[in-house]
């Protein structure tokens, strides 16, 4: 999906008829014998960023597959973002699901309400007792665990660092939002006879950074209730509070002249030179140095950190990344999850690491938090917010409650009434699967 951390992440799915292979537990208990003797086929969906990015951990997993199960035939498909979701609604409607689909993280609720993934022990999978919580949050429904994390991502400050180190005297992002902001003014005011250059291009429908301030504030956009609902909580004070700050840096920062613009070209409008700092996913930074879409003498000078929020703390990250999950009616169950659990081992997980992607677990992902490369995304995703695991949820994000209640503050709808309408639609939906 486009809103995924990273945008450009490809699914394969791992379809597998093996004989005798039917829980959703890792087979790594099998005797050598018995694993050895199974027959079929096992079917992956990964998408195609596996392939582009870590074809060797692909082929390390499949090696090591082929030794413990020699008779049994992989069959191994890469797919796109924007096609992968119909594909996979078209197999399980057809009955022909993969046995092991790669989702993004934001994919898998729909697939767990709507029964088409299978419930997996967290036992047995390397790391599990450290997994980013984040990321685990996104496969767990209702305590049960339907999905196994993969890699995680993090939205950061992309910043040109030129640009501040000509208006401020210094290169560095600073971390501390109040120095932040005189940082801003001054590289506004150095730049501003280019038009519509913002020195933060904070656009006015980027919901998921909106919702980061309103994580910043304690706020929240649902809560589960105690008669056992979900209910909208914009119109809470800490969510307002931090709603109004974010509106407050748009209406201060963004000299676009169009709030209703979302952020889907943010790292064209950073990589043409008309901003100063974007809060964006850390792979934007490589759009806003590609020919066309960026300008690529800009690569020495774009920079990513982590980006300050109120109250002297970084600003809370909405959790990207991709899950892997075994299909419900998989004929193959234990053989796909023991794939599964090759696929996300300690060793697996490392080869990711040694990319700069952030593994599945904490413990991994600690050396990453002092690499240049990769030390804001890292230190980022440890605390980093995902949307309410409420049944209803996609149908909240389908009608674009979030987006509308923004566009009607930049419209001119004070936030207090914005954010009661809005949970108002929300209550409406969030507990409603379909």
């Amino acid at each position: 999906m486009k809103r995924q951390v990273l945008a450009t992440l490809s699914t394969a799915a791992l379809l597998a008829t093996a004989a005798g292979c039917s829980s959703g537990s890792p087979s790594s208990s099998a005797s050598n014998a018995d694993t050895k003797n199974m027959t079929g086929t096992v079917t992956v969906w990964l998408m195609n960023d596996a392939q582009k990015s870590w074809p060797e951990l692909v082929q390390q997993v499949n090696d090591e597959f082929a030794q413990k199960y020699p008779k049994v035939q992989i069959k191994l498909s890469y797919h796109d973002w924007q096609t992968k979701v119909s594909e996979l609604d078209a197999a399980i409607a057809a009955g022909q699901a993969p046995d092991v689909v790669e989702l993004g993280n934001t994919e898998t609720l729909k697939y767990i309400v709507n029964g088409s993934l299978l419930a997996v022990d967290r036992a047995g999978f390397d790391n599990a007792d450290n997994w980013i919580k984040g990321l685990s949050d996104t496969c767990t429904y209702k305590d049960t665990l339907y999905c196994v994390p993969y890699y995680a991502g993090a939205r950061v400050g992309v910043y040109n660092s030129k640009m501040f180190l000509d208006a401020t005297g210094s290169a560095d992002l600073p971390q501390n939002e109040d120095d932040l902001t005189a940082a801003l003014d001054k590289v506004q005011s150095k730049f501003k006879g280019t038009t519509g250059y913002s020195s933060l291009y904070l656009p006015g429908p980027y919901w998921y950074a909106a919702m980061s301030y309103v994580m910043a504030y304690g706020g929240s956009i649902a809560k589960f209730d105690q008669t056992g609902n979900w209910h909208g909580t914009l119109h809470d004070a800490k969510s307002q509070q931090g709603l109004q700050h974010f509106v407050d840096l748009v209406k201060k920062y963004n000299k676009s002249g169009d709030y209703k613009v979302n952020e889907a070209e943010q790292a064209n409008v950073l990589g043409h030179e008309k901003a100063g700092l974007i809060y964006a996913n850390g792979w934007e930074l490589s759009t806003a140095i590609a020919p066309i879409t960026g300008t690529p003498a800009l690569k020495d000078s774009l920079r990513l950190a982590a980006m300050p929020g109120p109250g002297g703390k970084p600003l809370p990250s909405f959790i990207g990344g991709s899950d892997l999950a075994v299909t419900a009616k998989s004929q193959s169950a234990k053989i796909a999850t023991d794939w599964v659990r090759m696929f996300t081992s300690t060793k697996s997980e490392q080869v990711l690491a040694d990319k700069d992607t952030l593994p599945n677990n904490l413990v991994q992902l600690a050396p990453l938090k002092n690499k240049p490369a990769t030390a804001a995304a890292a230190n980022a995703v440890q605390d980093a917010w995902f949307t309410p695991l409420a049944p209803g949820w996609g149908a909240v994000e389908k009608q674009n409650i979030l987006v509308n209640m923004l566009n009607a503050v930049f419209a001119g709808k004070s936030v207090d009434e914005a954010t009661k309408e809005a949970d108002a639609q929300i209550d409406q939906l969030i507990n409603n699967p379909g």
